[in-house]
């Protein structure tokens, strides 16, 4: 695995590939897998090329190669996820509902707090059954930024459009 580290609009954010595909992106506090390589490749560059842009409202959805790992349900869950559009929000009940489990609510949370490529595959666009916040592996404030920035960039294009 290659990882190399940015500084973006949240911080330090690490992106790690193998083969050429993406396969984690690591917030500041997220500790980095031993034996990862730092080196800064291809698919890394273009993935932050991509973020850069996503954080200035140009760019709605990634379209970078990835890789993640992890269950045929995980997997499910995180398609799902990525069909939750730019400045929208679903909740955990629609997601499993729309993963072919209706009662998978805490597995589709659990599947949200695995997500290795969070941003990329949003599960911050991800509620409670109330509309509430709930939990996001790079903290709630940072959750309800990147709900409030994709906001406010649909309603410019919005209202420029």
């Amino acid at each position: 695995m290659n990882i190399f580290h940015y500084n973006t609009d949240i911080g330090e954010v690490g992106i790690a590939e193998q083969d050429g595909k993406l396969t984690n992106i690591f917030f500041e506090a997220d500790p980095v897998p031993v034996g990862a390589v730092v080196q800064e490749t291809q698919a890394i560059r273009e993935a932050h090329r991509q973020l850069a842009r996503y954080f200035a409202g140009e760019l709605r959805e990634f379209s970078l190669p990835l890789a993640p790992q992890g269950t045929q349900f995980l997997r499910a869950v995180w398609d799902q996820l990525r069909a939750v559009a730019y400045g929208q929000t679903a909740t955990y009940s629609q997601i499993a509902q729309r993963a072919g489990n209706p009662r998978a609510i805490r597995a589709v949370g659990l599947a949200c707090a695995r997500n290795p490529l969070p941003l990329v595959i949003p599960c911050h666009r991800i509620l409670g059954s109330s509309g509430k916040l709930t939990g996001y592996r790079g903290g709630l404030a940072l959750k309800q930024r990147l709900l409030e920035m994709e906001k406010q960039h649909a309603d410019i294009s919005l209202r420029t459009g």
